[in-house]
């Protein structure tokens, strides 16, 4: 099993964020599979969107990589568990190299990934307004921790041909590290943002005008300012590694497929696919589903709503009213249903858009006013301007339908909105030791088999998520 493990690996990391590695690492994954590469990715991190553009651009699912919220056999089981039939693996990075949990520690960071598992990196650099300063940089970063393994550099944001000339003498004199790229100043290079992060490429397809165009243009400029080749050259200097034992991507149950309904569409598209993938390992059957555009839920023994954006949905999402009248149905009669985030504010009775007041974050083709939603859970979604970004950790305190009380995990919670007008009796089946959640330190709303968190987990670091939901399916 050892020789699956011996493919070709390459990270993409940023001296910064808003270095450009993600539209970076989005050409370099386009550039190689034109080459023919089967190529594999992956994020450092939680982030939902980033690997929804890998996905795009390589035909193979983006898995992410999190040193903290995973232990590290579970992020060599992932690693492991994606690279099966590629021929190359590109990481991609999030935010500054180093960026972790804490200031002292690389738990959490791009660096944490890049040593787990022996990885060259290659360092983006921002390199707008300087030359010669890039030099320092590279040393900087080299020096910081010598166990990870810079290779490269791409020179980002660089103005003309002497600029480039410059910074690129003075980093391999000084550090003699190359410089395997020098990308122009293009808004091009630039995918559309808005208050989480960028357009999740599902949605952009329908959305942005010349979308396709833009992805185009991205691989251009790619293949034009990064040497490839040598890139793969650098990837192929990775050892192989150690394949890790079985213990979290394996079947785990040998009997009749139960049917899980997957909400997937352009208002509801953040999953991991490892969670996906476990579902299916416990023997589940995924049947995917649009609350924007299907008329009603397909037959199934459960549901699972993920996170995304339905309040730039929510004229459409109320307007589905045989959707909402039919997941409201299911969940008062016992079906269980699943759901983080945003699935959470769908099942909430409305979701209110036009919030007064100033902001840091701008809600980005959001229209106002307050819409109804399915109504499967007490309490009202308020959209805010407050910005929630954390890890969440917690433990079940009620028995519930992916866990049993006492049970703990690490999760992950990103979002504007709060829940508000919820009963005082109302039960929670999550208290949480860091996080937000939606009252105070409580988190996922119950109701007869419906459960809602802001939390989002991940089943290879909470393993029993996919044993749990399909086994209380299938009761």
């Amino acid at each position: 099993m050892t020789e699956k493990l011996d493919i070709p690996r390459i990270l993409i990391a940023g001296d910064r964020s808003s270095a450009g590695k993600t539209t970076i690492s989005i050409g370099i994954m386009s550039v190689l599979r034109d080459k023919g590469y089967k190529v594999q990715p992956f994020k450092v991190g939680l982030d939902f969107i980033d690997p929804s553009y890998h996905t795009e651009v390589t035909g193979r699912y983006s898995r992410n990589l999190d040193g903290y919220l995973m232990s590290e056999q579970a992020v060599s089981e992932v690693y492991s568990h994606a690279i099966e039939g590629a021929d190359i693996s590109i990481i991609e990075g999030v935010r500054g190299l180093y960026e972790g949990l804490s200031a002292t520690s690389d738990v959490g960071s791009t660096a944490q990934i890049a040593k787990l598992l022996d990885c060259p990196v290659i360092l983006v650099i921002n390199a707008r307004s300087i030359t010669r300063s890039t030099a320092a940089l590279v040393s900087g970063y080299k020096s910081f921790d010598p166990e990870v393994n810079i290779v490269g550099v791409i020179l980002n944001n660089i103005g003309s041909s002497r600029h480039a000339d410059k910074a690129r003498e003075a980093i391999e004199t000084y550090t003699g590290t190359p410089v395997i790229g020098e990308i122009p100043r293009n808004d091009s290079m630039k995918i559309s943002m808005r208050h989480l992060g960028l357009i999740p490429a599902l949605e952009g397809r329908r959305r942005l005008a010349g979308f396709d165009d833009n992805l185009v243009k991205i691989k251009d400029i790619i293949r034009e300012g990064i040497d490839i080749d040598r890139l793969v050259t650098l990837a192929r200097t990775a050892k192989p590694l150690k394949a890790p034992q079985e213990n979290i991507f394996k079947p785990a149950f040998a009997g009749n497929n139960v049917r899980i309904g997957v909400a997937l569409d352009e208002a509801f598209n953040f999953y991991y696919r490892d969670n996906l993938d476990l579902l299916e390992l416990a023997g589940a059957e995924l049947v995917y589903f649009s609350p924007v555009n299907d008329s009603a839920l397909p037959q199934v023994d459960g549901l699972y709503i993920g996170g995304g954006y339905p309040e730039l949905f929510a004229r459409e999402l109320e307007n589905n009213e045989n959707m909402r009248e039919s997941v409201r149905q299911a969940s008062s009669e016992g079906l269980p249903i699943y759901a983080e985030c945003g699935g959470l504010m769908y099942l909430t009775q409305e979701i209110k858009t036009d919030v007064s007041g100033t902001g840091k974050h701008t809600m980005a083709e959001m229209e106002g006013g307050t819409f109804r939603m399915a109504g499967a859970l007490p309490g009202r979604t308020l959209m805010g301007h407050k910005r929630v970004v954390s890890y969440n950790v917690g433990n079940f305190v009620i028995d519930n339908i992916i866990g049993k009380a006492g049970a703990s995990f690490i999760g992950h919670e990103f979002h504007h909105s709060e829940i508000v007008d919820i009963p005082e009796n109302t039960a929670f089946a999550i208290r949480l030791d860091r996080g937000t959640g939606i009252r105070g330190e409580l988190d996922g709303i119950l109701v007869e088999n419906t459960m809602a968190a802001y939390a989002h987990l991940h089943a290879a670091s909470y393993t029993e998520f996919a044993r749990s939901f399909v086994g209380f399916c299938r009761k």
